[in-house]
């Protein structure tokens, strides 16, 4: 597992018919991911925020550093099965994205976050990650304050691509009760049926082709957060007028279908 890295990161919120175009033009590109291959997989991320969510805050006020922490598992069949998943701190500098993250088994990672010491056998790299992840969650007081879970069908560049990932998540679904990551509770719907988010994901710049690929299928930029998005739509902090006019709210309009 890549525990650190630097991304250049382009979100896209789509109906279905434009992503399907898109996922043909790309098979003549890169291949699907070979993990998930073309069924693709399922992700299910814990998000944690101070009490005033600072976190949620910074993004909807668009602070040019930024950061969060989550926890993340990919499930193979049941929520409930989960034994070990990422610790992720995902920091934004301007436009380039940071990640530096370490995988530990479940109940590990959820007494790191819940302000527990930091386990004593992690190798020199993860525990760097780890004290930081401590350092966090005592400043801020982090808790536990929403669950995102969607599928995810995935590209990965290589050779001459290398570095590039395209991601089309659908189902995007969240809850803000039983915030446990292995718990099997009901979630909400926050992105309508024939919608996905798309993601574009380069180390150093996203390729021409793939550039020309998403002007050609006529693809808007959009500020779009599952973790705002989830709160902004099952706990309201703050008017969806008010989300709309951040530009971090989406609107599934019309106007979007191409």
């Amino acid at each position: 597992m890549i525990r650190r890295f630097n991304r250049y990161e382009l979100k896209y919120v789509l109906p279905w018919a434009k992503c399907e175009a898109l996922l043909a033009d790309l098979d003549h590109h890169i291949p699907v991911d070979r993990n998930g291959g073309r069924a693709g997989y399922r992700v299910v991320s814990l998000y944690y925020d101070s009490p005033e969510y600072d976190f949620f805050w910074a993004k909807i006020e668009g602070l040019r550093f930024r950061r969060k922490i989550r926890l993340r598992a990919y499930v193979e069949r049941n929520v409930e099965d989960i034994r070990e998943c990422t610790v992720e701190i995902k920091q934004r500098m301007n436009r380039t994205l940071q990640k530096r993250r370490l995988l530990l088994p479940l109940a590990s990672a959820e007494r790191l976050c819940a302000g527990a010491a930091v386990p004593p056998d992690l190798d020199p790299l993860d525990r760097t990650v780890a004290e930081e992840v401590s350092y966090l969650v005592r400043a801020k007081h982090l808790r536990p304050a929403a669950i995102t879970a969607y599928h995810r069908r995935a590209f990965e560049g290589m050779h001459g691509n290398a570095g590039l990932r395209v991601t089309f998540d659908t189902d995007v679904r969240a809850r803000v009760h039983a915030l446990g990551l292995a718990e099997n509770a009901e979630n909400h719907l926050i992105v309508p049926p024939g919608w996905a988010i798309m993601e574009v994901k380069a180390n150093d710049a996203v390729p021409s082709w793939m550039i020309s690929l998403l002007g050609r299928h006529e693809c808007q930029l959009r500020r779009v957060s599952k973790y705002c998005l989830a709160l902004a739509t099952l706990k309201p902090l703050t008017s969806r007028a008010s989300l709309l006019a951040a530009g971090v709210f989406p609107t599934f309009g019309e106007s979007d279908r191409g």
